[in-house]
């Protein structure tokens, strides 16, 4: 059977930038939430999965190997639109636009260590082991015991106006200090001072968190969106269409903070309960069919979650505070603009490109105890996660029919990121992509589509909450490939 493809059969050419979508892009975008199927002309259903993987590599401020911190992961993206009559049409879209997935492991700092490794994390390597340490704390503790009593003899001496045994006393104070610190500058006795109240400091929260060791830093995000669409087409030659309607969003989560990175709140764990809030969706297109040309540009907004929180954090009880707490919890995560154009080249070519902003410099996480802990530091609280920029994205692609079933297609793609440094439970500085497709009608409505994308992402400086730098990654990358079976009748 013979395929005929005019300029209305092309909108379906450029598949690579349809089955292959965001990949670790700023902040915790995934999908880029597409909904270019219900742009569709006459009745249209899809089902697209896609696949992950990403090699998110690094090094702590001690030098060692992070490991590969990026979980490979997929999701499903499904579509399903219906025109009523030349007018009005129907359309429900599901994806899973927002999402994390990271998991430490090996040796670095963003791993649980025994006492002695917290202890060497925690203090950037000064202190090697708990035993070198209190030995360090004994020696500090005579040495300033014995420049005392000295001090306190040189003084007496002057009171009784013996000035060479003060001299004497003096003396013998200055190689105290020399065998104590290397030195008798005020520097050297702070240095060692400090060094001292680190170590009380970071047994504590070796103790607290011993039980953890060999556990790596990992994060689980999922978003779950379905939304339902009418439109309006209006206009003598029906050019030109509104659309609108609600987005219903399920968000679940956990966060396990582990190894001496993360300072007096390694070991810290979150559960947030899963919930569903509903927001809206609205946008306009237009249309010229003689020669493809279609653009549309859609607004979702944002979506406040209100739900619970479970929290542990071991070093609360040194704190005054519990172990356990379930607290409430609210999140919004973020709106988001989408411009989606194409446009037939020839007859056979097809340009297409799209846009995308989300305003992540809004955006936080900031679990209940989390925040309230982190005061006794930072008088308002940290939030666990956040971001200093907004992020842009951009994709250009070209699509090819090469026989009446065969078309191919090319899109090379640009994301901003959303700040460096960045939070080191994404530490990924938006990326360049290159992608890949092809499309296979096996029947007149009937296709099959495939694609791939590189990413080359952009190098990173992890950080805390605190700015406290914690990590450099680089030339990190990645692919993503996907699949879409898709019924179209016109």
């Amino acid at each position: 059977m013979s395929l005929k493809f005019g300029y209305k059969a092309l909108s379906l050419a450029v598949i690579s930038t349809l089955t292959a979508t965001a990949a670790h892009a700023a902040g915790l975008d995934r999908s880029g939430q597409d909904i270019t199927a219900f742009l569709q002309e006459g009745t249209y259903a899809e089902t697209v999965y896609t696949y992950i993987d990403a090699d998110v590599t690094g090094k702590d401020t001690l030098g060692r190997d992070t490991g590969d911190a990026a979980e490979a992961y997929d999701f499903f993206r499904y579509g399903v639109k219906a025109d009523l009559n030349d007018t009005f049409s129907i359309g429900v879209l599901y994806d899973e636009p927002f999402g994390a997935a990271v998991q430490y492991g090996g040796n670095s700092n963003f791993v649980a260590q025994n006492i002695d490794g917290t202890i060497f994390g925690l203090t950037d390597g000064r202190i090697p082991t708990l035993e070198a340490g209190e030995q360090n704390l004994a020696q500090l503790q005579a040495g300033f015991a014995a420049l005392q009593n000295l001090s306190k003899g040189a003084a007496a001496a002057v009171a009784q106006g013996d000035l060479a045994r003060a001299q004497q006393l003096k003396e013998q104070a200055d190689v105290v200090a020399a065998d104590l610190m290397g030195a008798t500058n005020t520097d050297s006795i702070k240095a060692a001072t400090e060094t001292a109240t680190a170590l009380g400091s970071a047994l504590k929260v070796a103790q607290a968190v011993q039980a953890l060791e060999g556990q790596g830093t990992n994060v689980e995000i999922r978003t779950n969106n379905l939304t339902m669409l009418v439109g309006a087409k209006l206009g003598a030659n029906k050019n030109f269409q509104i659309y609108g309607g609600p987005a219903a969003q399920r968000v679940t989560g956990q966060v396990h903070l582990r190894g001496p990175a993360y300072q007096t709140m390694t070991g810290y764990d979150a559960k947030i309960a899963t919930d569903t809030e509903v927001g809206w969706v609205a946008g306009m297109a237009f249309y010229k069919p003689e020669i493809a040309l279609k653009a549309a540009l859609t607004y979702r907004s944002e979506i406040e979650h209100e739900t619970s929180i479970a929290e542990t954090i071991p070093i609360a009880p040194a704190l005054g505070n519990p172990v356990n707490t379930n607290s409430p919890f609210s999140v919004t995560l973020p709106e988001s603009w989408n411009l989606d154009f194409q446009t037939g080249v020839n007859p056979t070519t097809l340009l297409t490109a799209k846009v995308r902003y989300v305003p992540w410099s809004d955006f936080e996480i900031r679990p209940t105890q989390y925040t309230e802990t982190t005061k006794y530091s930072f008088p308002e609280g940290l939030p666990i996660v956040s971001y200093d920029k907004d992020q842009w994205s951009a994709e250009v692609g070209l699509g090819k029919r090469v026989t009446d079933r065969l078309a191919v297609s090319g899109a090379v793609g640009w994301d901003s990121g959303a700040g460096n440094p960045v939070s080191s439970l994404g530490p990924i500085k938006g990326y360049y992509s290159l992608g890949l497709g092809a499309r296979y009608n096996f029947t007149p409505e009937w296709s099959l589509s495939v694609g791939g994308k590189y990413f080359k992402f952009g190098d990173a400086e992890a950080q805390l909450p605190t700015k406290a730098k914690v990590g450099n990654f680089e030339d990190n990358d990645g692919y993503a490939v996907g699949v879409k079976l898709a019924y179209h009748a016109k």
